[in-house]
Formats: structure tokens, C-alpha cells, sequence
């Protein structure tokens, strides 16, 4: 009887962690696939974002032991804000990885008349596996609040095997000033708290290398910090 009970429990809890990815993907299908859209209606912060992500990086490649320049992935990314944005101006090729499909055909539209190489990858990062040692930076920003614990700490330990030697994960993600998990049950998504980011980096067998905050954000915003991690 006590198996039987536990089974309960974990039907239930797969039940609610299948409901937390449902609820988000029937959110982001209903949004428009424009700038405004990503950035739910903020798109007034885009070019402040982009800048602050180019200054990152641009310190990152300061470091002693830095990455390569050769390829980049964007995950969680949208329409390709990102991509066309900032990281093709720092990457010959860059791969996309996005969940909804109707924002990727947008990404695959706007970005055939430039000069992009790269993969498109139509999927979830909870679900997505990278190739062995093929990136020098993994850009993975305003999405991870999309994954649950649990799968955040997979994503991180598959993407170490995605980078190449020197290579780093960035992550850009917002961080709740209250300590806590903070819900939001419009698109099904958590913040959290700069100790728990710390804690699962470290747990996925990963060092934070370099963390700086995104100045000129609207005071009314979240906190948005970049860490810049690497493999132990």
C-alpha cells in the first residue's frame, strides 16, 4: 500500500510540472511575434538590453583563459531579438533554440535576408540536448523561469558537454529582491532569488566566472544580473 502511495504523489507531481509547461505554452501561443511581444510590452528596453549584453560580453573576452568566436547558440529565442540584435554581430554562426513554433518561423523570416548561419531547433530547452563540444557561448536569457528546478539543473549539466574548451554558458536571467520564488501565473513562470541561481549553478557542477547587473533598467523591473559560468 505504501508504493502504491508514493506513486500517487509522483503522479501528482508530474501532473502539476506537465500543467506548469502547458499553461506557458498556451500563453506564449497567443502573443504576437514582435519585439513588444517578447518583451511583454517593454520593448522600449531592447536596445538599453542589448548594449548591456554586448559590455558583458566584451568583458568576458578580457579574461585570461577566453572563449572562441566561432558559434554561439541563443536559447529561449523568440522571434531572434537576440540573435540579430547582438550575437551575429559577435558569432559567424549561431544556432536558435525555441519552443513555439509560430516565433521561430518569425526568427527563420527575418533573419533570411541577413547574412545568418546557423541551426533552428523547434523545442523546449527542457527538452533540448546540444551537440558535443560545438559552442563557445550558450546565451540563454528571460527563459530559465520556464523550467522547474529539476530541469533547469539538467539543462545546465547537458549544455557543459555542448561547450567547447574555454567555452561559457551566459546566463541573463530577472532575480526577485524578496528572497524568494515569486509565481506568475499569467504565462507560468517563476523568478527567483539570487541565492537559489547561485545554488543550482553550482549543484550542475558549474563556477560563476564573472556576474554583473544591467544598468538603465526601469526601477520598477526586476533586477536582471548576467553570470557568465563555466565547468568546475
Amino acid at each position: 500500500m505504501e508504493s502504491d502511495t508514493n506513486s500517487g504523489f509522483d503522479n501528482e507531481a508530474d501532473s502539476k510540472e506537465s500543467a506548469f509547461y502547458l499553461d506557458a505554452a498556451k500563453y506564449w501561443q497567443q502573443v504576437p511575434p514582435t519585439v513588444d511581444g517578447m518583451l511583454g510590452g517593454l520593448s522600449s528596453i531592447s536596445d538599453i538590453d542589448l548594449k548591456g549584453s554586448q559590455r558583458f560580453l566584451n568583458s568576458i573576452y578580457q579574461l585570461v583563459e577566453c572563449p572562441g568566436k566561432e558559434r554561439a547558440l541563443d536559447g529561449g529565442a523568440g522571434i531572434g531579438r537576440i540573435t540579430q540584435g547582438f550575437l551575429m554581430k559577435n558569432f559567424p554562426v549561431v544556432d536558435l533554440v525555441e519552443q513555439d513554433r509560430h516565433f521561430l518561423e518569425e526568427a527563420k523570416k527575418s533573419l533570411k535576408p541577413t547574412n545568418h548561419r546557423g541551426q533552428f531547433f523547434n523545442l523546449g530547452l527542457q527538452k533540448f540536448t546540444p551537440e558535443n563540444c560545438v559552442y563557445d557561448i550558450m546565451w540563454v536569457q528571460w527563459v530559465l523561469g520556464h523550467l522547474t528546478d529539476e530541469d533547469l539543473l539538467s539543462f545546465l549539466k547537458r549544455c557543459k558537454l555542448g561547450l567547447k574548451p574555454r567555452g561559457l554558458i551566459v546566463l541573463k536571467e530577472n532575480l526577485t529582491s524578496s528572497g524568494e520564488v515569486e509565481m506568475d501565473n499569467t504565462d507560468s513562470s517563476v523568478t527567483r532569488p539570487h541565492a537559489l541561481v547561485v545554488e543550482l549553478i553550482k549543484k550542475a557542477g558549474l563556477r560563476i566566472i564573472k556576474e554583473q547587473k544591467q544598468q538603465r533598467f526601469p526601477s520598477d523591473l526586476y533586477e536582471v544580473r548576467m553570470f557568465a559560468i563555466q565547468p568546475v
